[in-house]
């Protein structure tokens, strides 16, 4: 899997597993259990989630997915990057590191590789900041990061940081049918060597069946949705994290890992979904 790197030379897999929508209803659980066990034994190594997923169902689920893994040595735990996100209306001085001991005990984790502010709230940043920067001190989390942040914001924010480690990562709404980050906020970040973690890349699962892309992905040999996956991670600087439960779907996704795209075909994608051509209000999910 290719990766790209983060601050303190670890390095981030361009291709993930989301697990928004899990954990809400208990009859689903066993099954959500088991895809997540599928996928690190089919090979994801990143896995995404947030307290705010099933009000921390997601995080139980996860949770309980790695204790088995890790107990039947299907992967170790240094191998494993795992991401979680802070509600805005916890992310004060006192609040993150409170959510954060929360999502440690439902993950089963001692150490959350990166965890990230959900979307801007009414605390300030310099105070979220200052939480996040202290729990790294003490091993909690590896990284701190953003999500939902325009550029505007990433400004901002950076204004705000003081001494300690800064933002490594933000994870914003991008994909084929989303491309408004492209036009600043991902040259923004890519700048200052920040990855952008792309959620909902198959735009929830409507581009596996828009035609146009089909059509292309068929004269490659491919689905739909792998095209649309490999069109997210072509882009330098871009992490993408699709969620998916099915077998064959996590299999799917894992593959388009692999798939390269040439400038023939980037360029007929741009045409079936072209690039922004001015500043847009950041789209959120």
């Amino acid at each position: 899997m290719r990766t790209l790197p983060l601050s303190n030379a670890r390095d981030i897999p361009v291709l993930g597993l989301g697990t928004w929508r899990m954990g809400e209803a208990a009859n689903r659980r066993a099954a959500e259990v088991a895809a997540v066990r599928d996928a690190i034994t089919m090979g994801y190594r990143l896995i995404d989630t947030a307290e705010m997923y099933g009000e921390g169902g997601a995080e139980t689920v996860l949770g309980q997915a790695l204790a088995e893994a890790l107990r039947a040595g299907d992967v170790r735990r240094d191998e494993l990057f795992i991401v979680s996100k802070v509600y805005p209306h916890n992310a004060s001085r006192r609040g993150t590191p409170e959510a954060c001991e929360r999502s440690l005990k439902r993950l089963g984790l001692d150490t959350i590789d990166l965890y990230l502010l959900h979307w801007r709230g009414s605390h300030s940043l310099r105070e979220t900041a200052d939480a996040m920067q202290a729990l790294v001190a003490k091993g909690r989390i590896g990284h701190w990061g953003v999500s939902n942040f325009d550029t505007e914001d990433m400004e901002e924010l950076a204004q705000a940081v003081g001494p300690g480690p800064g933002c490594a990562a933000n994870q914003v709404y991008l994909s084929l049918g989303e491309r408004g980050p492209e036009f600043s906020l991902l040259p923004w970040l890519r700048e200052r060597g920040m990855p952008l973690m792309a959620y909902s890349p198959i735009d929830q699962g409507a581009l596996a069946s828009d035609k146009a892309l089909g059509a292309l992905a068929a004269r490659l040999g491919v689905t739909a949705a792998q095209l649309a996956l490999a069109a997210v991670i072509a882009r330098p600087g871009v992490v993408a994290i699709p969620k998916a439960v099915r077998s064959a779907h996590l299999q799917e996704n894992l593959a388009a890992a692999n798939l390269e795209l040439d400038a023939a075909t980037l360029a007929e994608l741009d045409s079936l979904h072209p690039p922004p051509r001015r500043k847009a209000p950041l789209a959120m999910i």
